[in-house]
């Protein structure tokens, strides 16, 4: 009934006025959720248009130093500078325009020159608008550096045959992105300049259709990069998984057999396995993490990008699988490489544990029986001991009696020695007898 009533009341006045809104708790992050969405944001690029995109990486460090070297161009220019937690950062400085923005473990500085060719493409880029000696200054490592074109053209065959000459002539990988409304080329290789090289050409797109189409192709160029960055580090470790893939199963082969070895070497020769297991999984786990993080968001932007084919040319998407697949599925191979083997160095060790287990159980029950043999003959001893302290005590006792019978007639007691004598030995045994089994009795009670 009252969900009823709160329905009733919610469908009559749908959006809260504002004071209402005050007087409820509100979430701390929820306005932090709300401009995560709108962080980094299409840039608008109207045609034809020259961008340099740079990608460096800083293993999530550098904050500092780049925030100085951005300030640094823009004290230059008298802009603004970007606050120290803006994860994106756009400003127009003329002759070209920067987009910057910080991920987990890299930045990309994108450098926007808006103007017609004053050559031919990639003669001069945007990057040639920046100051130099700013320019060189840039922390961090250079992960990946494209040039990109865009012109507004129509492309006929005659045309399509003549793109070469301005990569090189290196083979190219074309396609029809946005449903055919641009064309796109590119070698996906270094060129002298040590930059890769993007050129679109466009008929009709706007110029947030085409910031969104240059946004996906550099991203795209960045997250191929980042997706087989794995891929030396899981060739490095296959290499050395195989080394300890054959110590692992002589080890095993050892266990099974019971050779010569000693389990202690067995178990030391485990546990350097597992300590070399545990360093590759520390040096690998992230590195491939982010492989496959990097690999999925590559594959959506190749979706994104609605391609289709140009004749005679491998599009963008079915060239990129067929290098980036096999790079992820050697990181995957090595990373499931791994855990085999440290499951495998787990169970060596557990087989080998309950080996030393079973034969410390083996040995304290020999021991165990040893001492129980011990304590039988003690028993045995003690019995004896406590019949020979039975004779002792009863002698001595009968010397005490005695030595009482001789003051007997000093006080005019009357009596045959000889037969008293001879019948208080066996009371006195008796006595001490009885005496020592109680004492004995209390002793083991008090144990129990």
């Amino acid at each position: 009934m009252l969900n009823k009533l709160i329905s009733n009341e919610l469908s009559e006045n749908t959006v809260l006025p504002l004071s209402s809104l005050h007087k409820i708790a509100i979430h701390p992050l929820r306005e932090k959720l709300y401009n995560e969405l709108h962080n980094r944001p299409f840039q608008s690029i109207s045609s034809p248009a020259q961008l340099t995109h740079i990608a460096i990486q800083h293993q999530g460090e550098l904050k500092q130093q780049e925030h100085d070297f951005i300030s640094l161009l823009c004290n230059r220019f008298q802009v603004n500078s970007p606050a120290k937690s803006m994860p994106c950062f756009y400003q127009d400085f003329g002759l070209f325009s920067l987009r910057w923005e910080r991920h987990l473990e890299y930045s990309t500085y994108t450098f926007i020159h808006q103007a017609p060719l004053t050559d031919q493409p990639f003669v001069k880029n945007a990057i040639d608008y920046v100051p130099s000696n700013w320019f060189e200054q840039m922390p961090g490592q250079v992960i990946a550096a494209v040039h990109l074109i865009i012109e507004s053209e129509n492309i006929d065959k005659a045309k399509t045959h003549k793109v070469e000459q301005f990569f090189d002539n290196m083979s190219l990988i074309a396609s029809a992105p946005v449903h055919s409304q641009a064309k796109v080329w590119s070698s996906f290789k270094l060129h002298e300049d040590g930059f890769g090289r993007f050129l679109i050409y466009q008929e009709d797109l706007s110029p947030a259709q085409l910031g969104r189409l240059a946004q996906q192709l550099l991203q795209l160029d960045t997250y191929r990069l980042m997706a087989t960055l794995g891929l030396p580090l899981a060739q490095a470790i296959n290499s050395e998984l195989n080394q300890l893939d054959i110590q692992l199963q002589q080890v095993t082969t050892y266990i099974a057999l019971g050779t010569e070895k000693s389990d202690r070497e067995l178990l030391t020769q485990v546990s350097k396995i597992a300590a070399k297991v545990e360093d590759y999984r520390s040096q690998s786990t992230y590195r491939f993490s982010a492989t496959n993080a990097y690999y999925d968001v590559a594959l959506q932007r190749m979706e994104e990008l609605k391609e289709e084919e140009i004749p005679g040319y491998m599009t963008l998407q079915e060239f990129l699988m067929r290098r980036i697949t096999p790079a992820v599925k050697t990181c995957q191979t090595a990373s499931n490489h791994l855990e085999d083997i440290s499951k495998r160095v787990t169970r060596a060790s557990d087989l080998l544990r309950t080996r030393v287990e079973m034969v410390l159980q083996e040995q304290n029950q020999t021991l165990l029986k040893s001492m129980n043999h011990r304590a039988h003959v003690q028993m045995r001893l003690q019995q004896t001991v406590e019949g020979l302290s039975v004779a002792a005590i009863s002698y001595y006792g009968m010397q005490l009696f005695e030595t009482m019978l001789t003051s007997l007639p000093t006080l005019g007691v009357e009596y045959n020695h000889e037969l008293v004598s001879g019948f208080a030995v066996p009371i006195v045994i008796g006595i001490v007898f009885v005496g020592t089994r109680l004492i004995h009795k209390r002793l083991m009670k008090g144990l129990k």
